[in-house]
């Protein structure tokens, strides 16, 4: 099944996040594209929308290849990837500084002056817009985890089996409904991916330009 856009991913995903949530939530969008999709699901459960942001580590000479992800205060590396390429400990260092303060910089403009969202008490919803290795939504649900939310669910329109799998391990329900025998990008699922700005982020989060 492919996706008209992501609007239309949100709202065919909505009431399949709705089955999955039990009292009171908070919609957490992963920039950019998991925002957009997340407008629809934040809607359909008359839920709070604000954002997740985590960060790719990238590998020495090979910015595609990932060695885990960080969010805001939290960690999820992947130990025997490191260990097996060599990578420095200054060099793991020196780029984790290097994106968290890029999350700093996303946070201040997505949310303006507003504090981060309180889990505590709700159901933490994480939305993406689809997930290939599933790093850096593994390091968002570990943030959302870290709010103290009475549960998290996640979500995206697509992704792997074997991710959908272990995203599922990082979370109390994992709503993946397309995974596809043979995956090879998220935008191959998608008549319209077009790459979303951070206007679009900010205006879905009611924050003026």
């Amino acid at each position: 099944m492919r996706f008209l856009d992501r609007t239309d991913a949100g709202e065919r995903l909505a009431p399949l996040v709705a089955a999955e949530v039990a009292g009171p939530a908070v919609v957490l969008g992963v920039p950019r594209g998991g925002v957009v999709v997340a407008v629809p699901i934040a809607r359909f459960l008359d839920a709070p929308l604000d954002v997740v942001i985590p960060r790719k580590i990238q590998a020495p000479g090979n910015p595609e290849l990932g060695l885990g992800a960080v969010a805001p205060g939290v960690r999820v590396l992947d130990d025997r990837l490191i260990a097996r390429l060599g990578v420095p400990a200054s060099y793991l260092e020196e780029e984790i500084a290097r994106e968290e303060a890029e999350i700093d910089r996303r946070a201040r403009r997505y949310r303006g002056d507003r504090p981060a969202p309180v889990l505590a008490g709700k159901v933490a919803v994480v939305v993406d817009d689809g997930v290939a290795t599933g790093g850096t939504a593994l390091a968002a649900l570990a943030w959302a985890r870290a709010q103290g939310p009475v549960a998290v669910v996640f979500a995206a329109p697509v992704g792997p089996t074997d991710t959908a799998a272990r995203l599922a391990e990082a979370c109390d329900a994992c709503v993946v409904p397309e995974q596809p025998a043979s995956f090879f990008a998220v935008g191959q699922w998608y008549e319209d991916f077009t790459q979303v700005e951070d206007d679009e982020v900010r205006a879905a989060l009611g924050v003026r330009a």
